[in-house]
């Protein structure tokens, strides 16, 4: 078990009783391979999808706590909008703006989902509060760089983390099914495709209403 995570460990293992069902990080790709435009889709259709009527009722719904991380190569990862309380609609809409406004921290770096994955479950230590804690991690490639995610895959069940993913498929084919092997784990975990960076407005909107509605059990842990 990695240092970083099992310090998490000891300290998650005696939580307070829960004030929410589910706290959400959404794990946004600012690798090289996503240009200005590609970049605006995703943050701009991010916003789009929270501003859904059931997405944000949902949201409500679960008492949610959402962060916003947004990541590249390998020490380039940053918290970009720290937990926010989904306490009602008005929250889930001024979250919208914020995803809609918020800056791009780098451009031209390699794509390290590990330690995208990594950064993103120490996030949690500070909603240990919340019931479900999903990182939500949407990207256009596969990790090249640093550790590899599906190492972090025992540490992170054993912290009750789902990671779920959104693959772009703009310019790899088959990217999904690399997502499903090496990056999704948890009970339930699912890999959604967007065939292109168009497709991603429409993808993530379906995503995140299964991510907070629909609660599969019983399902193999990847």
């Amino acid at each position: 078990m990695r240092p970083v995570i099992a310090a998490f460990l000891s300290s998650f293992l005696s939580l307070p009783a829960s004030a929410c069902d589910l706290a959400l990080v959404l794990a946004l790709d600012v690798s090289g391979s996503v240009d200005h435009e590609e970049y605006r889709i995703q943050a701009d259709g991010l916003a789009a999808a929270l501003r859904d009527g059931a997405v944000s009722d949902a949201l409500v719904e679960a008492k949610a706590q959402v962060a916003v991380v947004q990541w590249s190569g390998t020490g380039r990862q940053e918290l970009s909008l720290d937990w926010v309380a989904l306490e009602a609609r008005p929250d889930v809409l001024a979250l919208a703006t914020r995803i809609e406004t918020m800056p791009r921290p780098w451009r031209d770096y390699s794509t390290a989902i590990g330690q995208a994955l990594e950064f993103a479950a120490l996030q949690f230590n500070d909603v240990s509060q919340c019931k479900r804690r999903v990182i939500d991690v949407s990207g256009d490639g596969e990790s090249n760089e640093g550790l590899p995610p599906v190492a972090l895959h025992p540490d992170l069940r054993a912290l009750g983390i789902t990671v779920n993913a959104l693959a772009i498929e703009e310019s790899e084919e088959g990217l999904t099914e690399w997502f499903r092997e090496h990056v999704i784990t948890g009970p339930g975990a699912f890999a959604v495709r967007a065939s292109s960076f168009e497709d991603y407005p429409r993808r993530i909107q379906q995503k995140l209403l299964r991510e907070v509605v629909v609660q599969i059990s019983g399902l193999p842990e990847r």
